[in-house]
């Protein structure tokens, strides 16, 4: 065991190792949190039946929320980018243009527009926003191809819902992954992660109905 004087903690000799071999400590943290996330998010599709955008999209947001300068601000560019795709499909619809092209001039507005919110913030002094850094931006637009291939499949009720469910579970994500007790626990015993594969077992051998069925066939329930 090793204390960190920078940061005030207990780190495994295994984060050592790799601290004095150069890897940053909050790299060391963020790709051993990534199976906890990835199991959180397997439990909320599974057990609880929020579907969102898969696994990997709430995933990265989850990340890139982490990336920003502060949860408010993530969310203020996920809300506007997806809010931008939204407005310019229904722009773009009546010239019934072919997907690739379509989604080309879709991330060329999102781009432009996304450029536009963090002068905005920048000019209300808004520094954290105007600060925040390409690649969880970047990350954030990759959504609206995501979200512009549900509503063409499922309509735009569907690609709300997923989108929102997407959100929610990012949210939840990023206060678990900056959790300080967490990330103690970690630290010192990263080896704790490993549990998540068990974990992930059980969830795959679920049988069950989800919370949200329990829900969707409540009237069906009452004559059981």
């Amino acid at each position: 065991m090793y204390y960190l004087h920078s940061l005030g903690i207990f780190i495994s000799p295994s984060i050592h190792f790799f601290l004095q071999e150069g890897v940053p400590f909050d790299t060391i943290i963020l790709i051993l949190m990534l199976p906890i996330i990835a199991t959180l998010i397997a439990f909320f599709g599974q057990v609880l039946g929020i579907k969102a955008f898969g696994i990997y999209t709430p995933l990265i947001v989850t990340f890139a929320f982490l990336a920003t300068n502060g949860i408010k601000y993530g969310i203020t560019i996920f809300v506007s980018i997806i809010l931008i795709g939204m407005v310019m499909r229904f722009i773009l619809k009546p010239f019934r243009l072919l997907y690739l092209p379509r989604v080309a001039i879709m991330l060329t507005a999102v781009a432009i527009l996304t450029l536009g919110l963090l002068v905005f913030g920048g000019g209300l002094r808004r520094t954290g926003l105007a600060a925040v850094s390409i690649f969880p931006i970047l990350i954030m637009i990759t959504l609206v191809e995501k979200f512009v291939a549900v509503q063409i499949e499922k309509g735009n009720k569907a690609a709300l819902i997923l989108t929102l469910e997407t959100l929610f579970i990012s949210i939840i994500g990023f206060f678990i992954a900056s959790s300080e007790p967490l990330i103690k626990l970690i630290a010192l015993r990263p080896w704790v992660i490993l549990l998540t594969i068990p974990l992930n077992i059980l969830l795959g051998k679920w049988t069950g109905l989800r919370v949200s069925e329990y829900f969707r066939f409540r009237e069906i329930f009452k004559y059981l």
